[in-house]
């Protein structure tokens, strides 16, 4: 049957797909919409087996909460090269997932992966479709989500970094808008000291103890010295201690306190893809 140009830009509106590529499904279905999807789905997964073994070093990172900021997702897919990172069906792409998470707030990859990206596939399914379009292996690498009081976003330009930062109450959005950049910039390993879990104490000490030792310091006194260095140590890698990047002279949680006493964070989730 002859195949109209309707036909090919209704498949490609579904799917992404190029012109040719619609058309080919399209004249090997007899013109069922359906079957064609479904040809295109297993030429993506035709190509995903060949490109399995390939490195996915390049994508986007898309951080985003909803209207009410009461919940906040990151969102990664991963490719193989930057000229498809770069690219706006690409980043297109990543944010309708981005929107599929945000409505639906899954709690794993897992799940996002399983939830209905449209009426005909799961988002796994469609990611599957879009390598078979793209050409590239493609890889939802990460996922996370939060729900609190207040949840900001920042996506860093370029999208290769991201956060979201839970605070304790709703307060000026610009303000957990710079403590997301100082997720995003200093990369934090938890919110506060006592969120740094025993087993980085005790190599954190351990280290400390045999610089001290190395130092030519008596073995009594290392244990002393290395806690002072585990201070030192939590004022550089936890949010709360950390220095404030835009006024060095307060920690993050001066900052948050100079604003209201009560305010604080109390989780927060950074995707770095390079």
């Amino acid at each position: 049957m002859a195949i109209t140009a309707k036909q090919v830009n209704e498949l490609r509106q579904k799917t992404g797909a190029g012109m040719m590529d619609c058309k080919k499904a399209l004249v090997e279905a007899d013109g069922d919409m359906e079957q064609a999807i479904d040809l295109l789905r297993k030429k993506g997964q035709k190509v995903a087996a060949k490109r399995g073994d390939n490195e996915t070093k390049e994508g986007l990172v898309i951080a985003h909460t909803t209207e009410d900021h009461k919940k906040g997702v990151l969102v990664a897919l991963n490719c193989e090269t930057d000229f498809v990172a770069k690219n706006d069906d690409f980043r297109n792409f990543v944010q309708s997932i981005v929107d599929v998470a945000i409505a639906n707030g899954p709690s794993t990859v897992e799940e996002l992966k399983g939830l209905k990206y449209n009426e005909n596939l799961t988002v796994d399914e469609k990611i599957t479709e879009q390598i078979g379009v793209i050409g590239e292996k493609l890889d939802l690498s990460s996922y996370s989500l939060i729900n609190a009081e207040s949840v900001v976003a920042y996506n860093h330009p370029g999208n290769q970094i991201a956060s979201i930062v839970a605070l304790n109450k709703e307060s000026d959005p610009e303000l957990g808008r710079q403590v997301a950049m100082q997720v995003a910039a200093m990369s934090p390993i938890a919110v506060d000291k006592d969120d740094v879990d025993q087993d980085t104490v005790n190599r954190e000490i351990e280290v400390g103890k045999e610089l001290a030792i190395q130092e030519g310091k008596p073995a009594e006194m290392a244990e002393k010295i290395a806690l002072g260095r585990l201070n030192k140590f939590y004022k550089e890698t936890t949010l709360l201690n950390q220095a404030f990047i835009k006024d060095n002279k307060k920690s993050v949680a001066q900052f948050l306190k100079d604003s209201d006493p009560e305010l604080t964070v109390t989780q927060f989730k950074r995707v770095q893809l390079k």
